[in-house]
């Protein structure tokens, strides 16, 4: 296939993808695309533009860090096409109508002669607030940009005044919008120290000198289609300059676009126009790091872009610029609950190189850690937990003959030292032991691409792997890690080599083993992160159970310390299955202030009872196709009294439902009591295969039941899970104008879920 043939089938399938994605933006549910600027420093009061889709109707905007509040400005809605022609038009009515003599003058005398008449006509004639000669002039210069790409997921605006009091807790936040038509996703907004400054354009070739203060300062910005921004700022000799940037951070996954986030790329140049120092990324990590010891004093440019020049609204990105402290790497990776750890720290500016990590009051899991206190304080890192014993590996130990022994279970905190290391570790094991080993490199900050094989003593490979994804890690494009699982097939000596597939090594190249029988646990996320629906509604949520080491039972799920009003129906998960769509019951009264829910699982593990936390994320879309389920700060979840009414529904029939194949199963439930009762429909929502509603049956004061069918050719025995009911009215709009109009289809809730079972005869 030659290279116009790939081109042309790569823009096709994202043309036919994008159709789809814009189809599914449809549901009418407020969406932030950005936030600009996407943070503050303590202490300042500052206007950010927030653009998105279905913004009309902002009553509050929410910020998950406290000292952070924010009034609402305004609304921009986008200019229809039919208003800009009509704006295109008059302008150049105006411009024909000018007399002979006015026609001699510049152009901008011309203009400014126009003006009152065109912005009376954009005010009074098309209603556009604040729609003057300039902001057309700007809005045609966007509008022929042959770069520009057109995004309705982006185009309205609403201007926040954010307040950020000086004793706010520094670091990200979350913000989130209430508005008529419920609430919003989350968008990154981050918190800061430092003298924040905005690029001024244009800046793509003199750079922007607006940076008059002294370093370390924040920069924020932009990228537009091909654009390039820089800045100039004054530099000591000897001063260790860090730039780090955030942008994927900001905004981890673009649904259109590929790779799936502004890949954005540093440059710097002294002031002779050389460059002196470049960053595509950090390591891994999409955001770019530039770290450079300048050797004189004077002026420089820091320059930053999209790798390959795209750019659009929601190319936004803070740059944090100067002496700051900022850590490449800490060993070990992680210690012991209830103890002290002594760690080494790497990196540019730090105050400390060794330093003490106190875990005694802290649980299983991993943390973040930074260095330096208050606006000195670093990047944060983080620091895994856990209960089993730690030791560090000993060189040399990179063949058999060196292989260092251990005793399972334990954790092994090790360093790739140098390319083409390997770490051997020998343990005794019997026969039907079942051994679970795995490393956290990658995704505790380490550059280390992991392998790990198994071996026996005669030197027979047992397993081997080198990446095993983690599904919690909703940031992770890449998973690197390692894990391999094995029941031992005698009584005997094995070993386990470590090492990094890109042979590479270095003091950052840091690993954890985890050397154990298996330890079956398990983790939660729930979707969506926000909710905000009619009083008495019912509304689906779907919770993903993220099972380890081969753990399989069912979990039980509840709401814990919940406001009374919110029910949930069908939360249990059957054993074996990673995904169920349940659903959540609003009270019957509204809540002015959203309410934090918080959702547990419970299981039994060895004996034990176990409860987990279910995280709130949003199911992310990333370059057309893949998902990501990325974790959110709350399930904020608002009951209002806004929106159409219908009345609850409740099932009569007591669940589970066991449905045969080729038979059926009756569902009895309760609800609408009104005069549509005989109008409406029901249909299951993303059914098992097989599965169907039959006959239904209408009864006196709202009660009713229907048919489940199962397909005998279809519908697996085994089956089971939640069945997810909509109940619709079609009606026909009354005609106006005497043509006759489709008929609408019009929602009227959904059922309880109701749990299922499919058994064989």
């Amino acid at each position: 296939m030659s290279n116009l043939s790939r081109i042309r089938g790569i823009v096709i399938a994202a043309v036919v993808l994008a159709s789809a994605a814009g189809a599914w933006a449809q549901d009418r549910v407020p969406n932030i695309g950005y936030a600009y600027p996407a943070g503050g420093q303590r202490g300042d009061t500052f206007d950010v533009t927030v653009g998105g889709q279905f913004l009309k109707g902002v009553t509050e905007a929410y910020f998950s860090t406290k000292g952070v509040e924010a009034e609402i400005v305004k609304y921009i809605q986008p200019i229809p096409r039919k208003k800009i022609n009509d704006l295109r038009k008059k302008f150049n009515m105006l411009n024909k109508s000018l007399p002979a003599s006015m026609k001699r003058r510049p152009f901008r005398v011309r203009v400014a002669s126009i003006a009152p008449k065109f912005n009376a006509y954009a005010k009074d004639e098309l209603k556009l607030p604040d729609m003057d000669l300039k902001a057309y002039f700007e809005l045609m210069k966007k509008m022929k940009d042959p770069k520009r790409q057109p995004n309705a997921q982006l185009a309205e605006q609403t201007i926040l005044r954010v307040t950020i009091a000086p004793d706010a807790q520094a670091g990200p936040c979350e913000l989130r919008f209430k508005t008529s038509l419920g609430l919003s996703n989350p968008k990154a907004f981050q918190v800061g120290g430092f003298k924040e400054y905005r690029e001024t354009e244009p800046n793509n070739k003199t750079a922007d000198a607006a940076i008059t203060g002294s370093l370390p300062a924040v920069l924020n910005g932009q990228i537009m289609p091909g654009d390039v921004d820089r800045f100039e700022f004054t530099a000591k000799k000897g001063t260790r300059l860090v730039a780090s940037t955030e942008a994927r951070e900001l905004i981890p996954y673009l649904a259109d676009a590929v790779p799936g986030w502004f890949q954005a790329v540093l440059s710097l140049y002294d002031e002779d126009g050389n460059r002196v120092a470049y960053a595509d990324d950090y390591r891994f990590h999409p955001d770019p790091v530039l770290r450079y010891l300048v050797p004189k004093t004077g002026k420089y440019v820091l320059e930053i872009k999209d790798s390959i020049y795209r750019g659009r609204e929601d190319f936004v990105y803070r740059i944090t610029l100067g002496q700051i402290p900022f850590v490449t790497g800490v060993f070990p990776l992680g210690g012991k609950v209830g103890s002290s750890t002594p760690i080494q720290v790497n990196g540019w500016n730090l105050p400390v190189s060794r330093m003490m990590l106190n875990n005694k009051s802290k649980t299983p899991g991993v943390r973040l850690i930074s260095i330096g206190k208050g606006r000195r304080a670093s990047n944060r890192v983080p620091f895994a937990l856990d209960t089993l014993d730690e030791i560090r590996d000993a060189e040399p130990n990179n063949n058999q003959s060196l292989a260092q022994k251990i005793k399972p279970p334990v954790i092994v905190n090790g360093r790739i030292n140098r390319s083409g290391d390997w770490d051997v570790l020998a343990f005794k094991g019997r026969s039907g032991d079942e051994i679970v080993a795995r490393v956290q490199a990658r995704s505790l900050g380490s550059p280390v691409d992991s392998i790990l094989k198994l071996t026996d003593a005669s030197g027979k490979v047992l397993a081997a792997n080198d990446d095993y994804e983690d599904k919690g890690a909703g940031l992770v494009t890449h998973h690197a890690d390692s894990m391999v699982s094995v029941k031992l097939p005698a009584d005997g000596t094995y070993l386990l080599y470590v090492g990094d597939t890109q042979n590479a090594g270095g003091a950052d190249y840091a690993y954890r083993l985890r050397v154990s029988p298996k330890r079956p646990d398990f983790a939660l996320r729930v979707t969506p992160s926000g909710i905000s629906a009619r009083i008495g509604a019912i509304v689906p949520i779907t919770v993903y159970a993220l099972r380890k080491d081969g753990f399989s039972d069912s979990i039980s799920l509840k709401l814990a310390d919940a406001p009374s009003g919110f029910v949930l129906s069908g939360a249990r998960i059957p054993a074996g299955q990673d995904k169920l769509t349940m659903t959540l019951a609003m009270p019957f009264r509204a809540l002015g202030e959203p309410v934090m829910l918080n959702l547990v699982g419970r299981s039994v593990i060895d004996g034990k009872h176990v409860t987990r936390r279910a995280l709130p994320a949003e199911d992310m879309m990333q370059a057309f196709l893949y998902r990501h389920l990325v974790t959110a700060e709350n399930w904020m979840v608002i009951p209002t009294k806004r929106g159409r009414w219908s009345p609850p529904w409740r099932i009569v029939t007591p669940g589970p439902v066991v449905i045969t194949p080729g038979k059926t199963a009756t569902v009895r439930f309760s609800g609408n009591r009104g005069q549509t009762a005989s109008k409406v429909q029901f249909e299951l929502s993303n059914p098992p295969a097989g599965l169907s509603i039959g006959q239904i049956t209408r009864g006196v004061q709202g009660a009713a039941s229907f048919e489940l069918k199962a397909d005998p050719a279809k519908a697996k025995p085994g089956a089971r899970g939640n069945l997810i009911v909509n109940a619709f009215i079609m009606q026909t709009p009354r005609s106006r104008d005497g043509k006759k109009r489709p008929p609408r289809r019009w929602g009227m809730g959904v059922l309880p879920a109701i749990p299922f079972e499919i058994v064989g005869d």
